[in-house]
């Protein structure tokens, strides 16, 4: 992390003069591109190869959701122990080398059912941990004043993959096999993977001293004065808890997460079953939240500080979730359906982006250094940890009431989160950003312990 300076702050390009700042954004960009092709490649092979119905889908997106549940805290505790490089370098291999496994098991006829579990959990929980770890690199890498920059061009990035990953997962599920579509998926998470190890610069890790070389393995020297895994843990879940600002993030996250898994466990049959269209044309439709993400990657630079970031979460939110509800109102394959669903698509990638990018923001400028890691897992634990019974819901609601009922009332479940937004201090947040409080005390070992 550089040292504090006095000196006023250099210009915002700067970033892009930063070798490794480009190394961390290129090693993101294809990270995310892996990420979210298999998110579309294993849906869609259990779907149209496999014939699995709303229930099996929505059980195998749940399963690769639940890490969410299961890792988030622990995740944090120990990306803010770690180098966050380090643990992105180790995931995307780890990935690589799952999503491989997966490949060679497809073109030998085994990638059933219970392998997309495996494979789907697998990557699952190591993205976990790379997401934690890649939120903790950014602050420890760039001035708190460039936060909101950096995060831009990062989720940029990520709205590059959106654009990408899901018409390439489509095209070649479609066109080739799964098979060949998950070793896409692995091929973008050597990428990755060669990227990141590139970054040369120094991180250190808030707590530990400064002249631990990198290449040493992050191990405390002096044990007893770090807290047990479960006492960090129960520090970031106060430290979460007792401000307003992360308390509210949590409550929104939470009600989008769980309406947007069920939403989005029914809408990826919908498209193929009710709308009747191909595998290629649900990636292609899937994408355009891509080119909307982009701008709204664009806009989260500009306009919370001219705006304020209360009015822009908000707005956002409403327009971006109500978009979603015009889909149970498209019937057929013609043009003028999958015109508008792109539409669609995009307002809600524009839209959703720009309230991910200021959420991030928010919850970085308030949040010291030493917690970055645990704040953001426990932030991903309490609003992303219901993504599993959302799946589980949608695939009910879709079996019971039938697809365009279950997506017209999960797509409805999705505005609850602008409501409790604009509920929240989150809406009177203004155009500067709150300062982070006092950073909380290591919990201290007990002599029983």
């Amino acid at each position: 992390m550089r040292p504090p300076s006095s000196s006023p702050p250099s210009p915002s390009p700067s970033l892009w003069r930063d070798t490794d700042f480009r190394r961390l954004w290129a090693g993101q960009t294809a990270s995310q591109l892996g990420e979210h092709t298999t998110l579309v490649v294993l849906p869609l092979f259990a779907v149209l190869t496999l014939d699995a119905g709303a229930g099996p889908l929505g059980a195998l997106r749940a399963v690769g959701q639940a890490p969410i549940l299961l890792l988030s805290l622990l995740a944090g505790a120990w990306v803010d122990r770690w180098r966050a490089r380090t643990v992105m370098v180790l995931t995307d291999a780890a990935r690589a080398v799952a999503l491989g496994a997966a490949a060679v098991a497809g073109l030998l006829g085994l990638l059933g059912l219970p392998a997309l579990f495996v494979v789907a959990f697998t990557v699952g929980a190591l993205s976990v941990l790379f997401d934690v770890a890649y939120q903790a690199s950014l602050v420890r890498m760039v001035r708190r004043d460039q936060l909101v920059r950096g995060n831009s061009a990062l989720e940029g990035s990520r709205s590059a993959a959106q654009i990408g990953g899901p018409a390439l997962g489509g095209a070649l599920v479609s066109l080739l096999s799964a098979p060949v579509a998950a070793a896409a998926g692995a091929l973008f998470f050597a990428v990755s993977f060669v990227s990141l190890r590139r970054i040369r610069r120094p991180e250190s890790v808030p707590g530990r001293p400064e002249s631990v070389p990198e290449r040493v393995a992050p191990v405390p020297e002096r044990p007893e004065l770090v807290a047990p895994v479960r006492g960090r843990i129960r520090e970031g879940l106060r430290f979460v808890a007792g401000n307003a600002w992360l308390r509210a993030v949590c409550l929104a996250s939470a009600a989008f997460q769980l309406s947007f898994a069920a939403t989005m466990t029914i809408y990826l049959l919908f498209l193929p079953r009710e709308l009747h269209l191909t595998g290629a044309t649900v990636g292609l439709a899937l994408a355009a939240t891509g080119p909307g993400a982009l701008l709204g990657s664009v806009l989260a630079a500009r306009l919370p500080g001219r705006l304020g970031h209360g009015v822009v979460l908000v707005s956002a939110a409403v327009l971006g979730n109500g978009a979603l509800l015009c889909v149970p109102a498209l019937h057929g394959s013609t043009t003028a359906t999958i015109l508008a669903l792109l539409a669609v698509n995009f307002v809600f990638g524009t839209f959703s982006q720009l309230v991910n990018v200021t959420v991030m923001s928010v919850r970085q400028a308030v949040t010291p250094d030493g917690m970055q890691g645990r704040a953001a897992a426990t932030i991903t634990f309490v609003g992303m940890g219901f993504t599993p019974l959302g799946s589980l819901l949608g695939g009910l609601l879709g079996q019971e009431w039938g697809l365009r009922t279950g997506l017209l009332v999960t797509a409805a479940g999705m505005m609850l989160s602008p409501v409790l937004m604009a509920a929240s201090p989150l809406a009177r947040l203004g155009r500067v950003l709150p300062a982070p409080k006092e950073e909380p005390r290591p919990t201290e070992r007990r002599g029983s312990e």
